[in-house]
C-alpha cells in the first residue's frame, strides 16, 4: 500500500503548533493527533462511499425518475460543491472536532449552534444505521447463505428487511469495537479500505463501461419511472445523488486528529467529495449504459448487483461485490467514528447529559469510548424498524439525509449573514504563514447559492409523498416519518434546553460561548 506512507500515522510531537492552535480555543489536546493527508481525505471519502451509497439507493433512483434521474446528479454535485466550499473555509478557521456544532456557535450563538450540532448528530446516528442496512443489498447475491432469514432477498421484501437489520447489527458490533481501539487502528482501516474502495469504483466504472449495451442518449429518457413527469422524476431520483454526496465535512470533523489540518482538512473536504461525485456519476452512467435490459423490472428492484452479475459473470461480478462489502463497512466505521467526535465536540463544552462520562478520552488509545457505544447502540436499535415493515428501509435512509442537509444550512445561514454585515473574515494565516483558504469575493454569491440549494434539498428530500414513502398504503407513520422524527429531535432539544437553563449548565471558559468569528 504504498499510498498509506508511515508518516500518516506518527504521533506529533508534544508540542506542536497544532498543540497551540487548538489551545487557542480553550481546549486540551486530548485526542491523538495522527492523521495525515491521505487519512484525512479517507475520512471524508469513506463517509461518502460511492460504492456503498450508489449500490444501496441506484434501484431507488431508477425505480422513480427512469434513466433521466442521472441527470440529477450533476445538479446536486455542484449543489454540495457549493456547501464543501463553505465549509473549507471555516475547516481552516475553526480546526476542531464536532465541525457543525462548533462552527454554527461561533457564527451564531450556542444555542443556535447547539440545535445545529444535536439535529447533525442525531442524523449520524441514522445514517449509520442506514449504511449498515447496505450490506443486504450486496451479500446475498455473493452468496445465499448470507440471507439468514426467509428466502427473498429483496430489501423491499418481509424477508429482506428483517434479514438487513440482523447483518446491519452485526456489522455495528464490529465497528463499535474498532472505534474503541485506537485511532491508528481506525485510520488505517479506513485508508485501506478507501484504496480498495477507489480501485473497486475505477474497475467497475471501465468495465461498465466497456460493456455497453446502449448510448448515452437514454438518459433524456424516463420511461418507466413510477414518478410522473420530468421533474417530478428528477425530484425523486435525486435522492439517490443526495444521499451519496453527505458526509464530506467528517474531514473538519477529524481536525484535532489531522496534522497541520489549517491546510489539510479544507483540501480533503473538496477533494473527498470532488472524487466521490465523480466516480459515483460515472458507476451511475456505466450501469445504466451496461444494464441487459431496462424494462424487465431488476434495475429497480436488484440494482447495480444485478448489472454486475448479469454483465460481467457471476464469478468476476462477485469479486466486485466483495469489495463493495468492504466500502459498507468501512463507511459505516467513518460514519460512526464522525458522530463520536461530534458527541465528543458537544460534551466537552458540557452541552449534553451525562457530559463527563461521554468527553472522557482513554489517554492510552486516544478515542473517546463511550459515545462509540451510545451511537452504536442507538443506529441498533433504529435497525428494529425494519423488523416492522420493509418501507422502514426508505423512512431511515431519507430522514438522515434531510438531518444532515438541515444542519448544513444552519451553518451556511449563520455564515451568509456573517458576510452581509462584513463580519466573517477572509483573510489570515496558518501556523506556518500560509494564507488561509479562502472564496474572497466569490464568498457571498457562492454562500447564497448553496443555502438556497440546502434549502429547497430539505424540502424536496422531506415532503411526504405517499407513492414514495407508502407505496403499499396504510402505512401512515411512514410517509410522514421524516418530519415527524425532526419534529421529534427538535422537541426534545427544546426540553433539553430548558432543563439546562434551570441548571445553569455554562461552558468552558473559551469554549463556543465567547468566540467570536472575526478571531480566527
Amino acid at each position: 500500500m504504498t499510498t498509506t506512507a508511515p508518516s500518516d500515522v506518527r504521533p506529533d510531537p508534544p508540542h506542536s503548533p497544532d498543540d497551540h492552535s487548538l489551545a487557542e480555543f480553550g481546549y486540551r489536546q486530548e485526542l491523538h493527533r495522527s492523521l495525515g493527508r491521505y487519512a484525512s481525505f479517507a475520512a471524508g471519502f469513506s463517509f461518502i462511499s460511492v460504492l456503498t451509497t450508489v449500490f444501496q439507493f441506484f434501484a431507488f433512483g431508477y425505480a422513480f425518475g427512469g434513466p433521466a434521474f442521472f441527470w440529477a446528479w450533476p445538479v446536486v454535485l455542484v449543489g454540495q460543491l457549493l456547501v464543501a466550499a463553505c465549509f473549507a473555509e471555516l475547516a481552516a478557521r475553526y480546526p476542531i472536532s464536532g465541525a457543525i456544532y462548533q462552527w454554527s456557535s461561533r457564527l451564531s450563538n450556542l444555542t443556535f449552534g447547539w440545535f445545529a450540532g444535536w439535529i447533525m448528530v442525531i442524523g449520524q446516528i441514522v445514517v449509520v444505521a442506514a449504511a449498515a442496512l447496505a450490506l443486504q443489498m450486496v451479500l446475498p447475491a455473493i452468496w445465499s447463505g448470507f440471507q439468514l432469514i426467509g428466502t427473498d432477498p429483496a430489501p423491499t421484501s418481509a424477508d429482506g428487511a428483517a434479514n438487513a437489520a440482523v447483518l446491519g447489527v452485526i456489522l455495528l458490533v464490529l465497528t463499535t469495537l474498532v472505534n474503541i481501539l485506537d485511532n491508528r487502528v481506525m485510520s488505517l482501516i479506513n485508508r485501506v479500505g478507501v484504496t480498495a474502495e477507489i480501485i473497486g469504483a475505477i474497475l467497475i466504472v471501465v468495465l461498465l463501461l466497456t460493456h455497453s449495451e446502449r448510448t448515452p442518449s437514454i438518459t433524456f429518457h424516463t420511461t418507466g419511472a413510477a414518478q410522473s413527469g420530468l421533474f417530478g422524476a428528477l425530484a425523486v431520483g435525486s435522492f439517490t445523488a443526495a444521499y451519496v454526496m453527505i458526509g464530506f465535512d467528517s474531514a473538519g470533523e477529524m481536525s484535532e486528529e489531522t496534522r497541520d489540518p489549517r491546510r489539510t482538512a479544507p483540501r480533503t473536504i473538496l477533494t473527498a467529495l470532488g472524487a466521490a461525485g465523480l466516480l459515483g456519476g460515472l458507476i451511475v452512467l456505466g450501469g445504466l449504459l451496461a444494464a441487459p435490459s431496462l424494462t424487465d423490472g431488476h434495475l429497480s428492484v436488484d440494482g447495480l448487483s444485478y448489472v454486475l452479475t448479469s454483465s460481467l459473470g457471476d464469478g468476476f461480478g462477485k469479486v466486485l461485490l466483495a469489495d463493495v462489502v468492504v466500502a459498507i463497512a468501512v463507511a459505516t466505521l467513518a460514519i460512526q467514528t464522525a458522530a463520536c467526535r461530534m458527541l465528543f465536540s458537544m460534551a466537552r463544552d458540557g452541552q449534553l447529559p451525562f457530559a463527563a462520562r461521554l468527553s472522557r478520552v482513554n489517554p492510552r488509545t486516544g478515542m473517546p469510548s463511550a459515545p462509540a457505544l451510545v451511537v452504536g447502540v442507538l443506529a441498533a436499535a433504529l435497525l428494529l424498524l425494519n423488523f416492522s415493515s420493509p418501507e422502514a428501509f426508505l423512512a431511515i435512509g431519507t430522514t438522515c439525509i434531510v438531518m444532515l442537509y438541515l444542519a448544513y444550512a444552519m451553518v451556511t445561514g449563520p455564515l451568509l449573514l456573517r458576510r452581509l454585515r462584513g463580519e466573517f473574515t477572509t483573510d489570515g494565516t496558518d501556523e506556518k504563514g500560509a494564507k488561509l483558504f479562502s472564496l474572497g469575493r466569490w464568498g457571498i454569491p457562492i454562500n447564497a447559492l448553496a443555502l438556497v440549494y440546502g434549502l429547497l434539498m430539505t424540502i424536496n428530500l422531506a415532503w411526504p409523498r405517499a407513492a414514495v414513502y407508502d407505496p403499499a398504503g396504510g402505512h401512515w407513520y411512514f410517509q410522514w416519518f421524516t418530519a415527524v422524527f425532526l419534529l421529534v429531535t427538535v422537541l426534545l432539544g427544546f426540553l433539553y434546553q430548558g432543563v439546562k437553563a434551570r441548571r445553569g449548565t455554562s461552558v468552558p471558559e473559551g469554549a463556543v460561548a465567547g468566540a467570536p468569528v472575526e478571531s480566527a
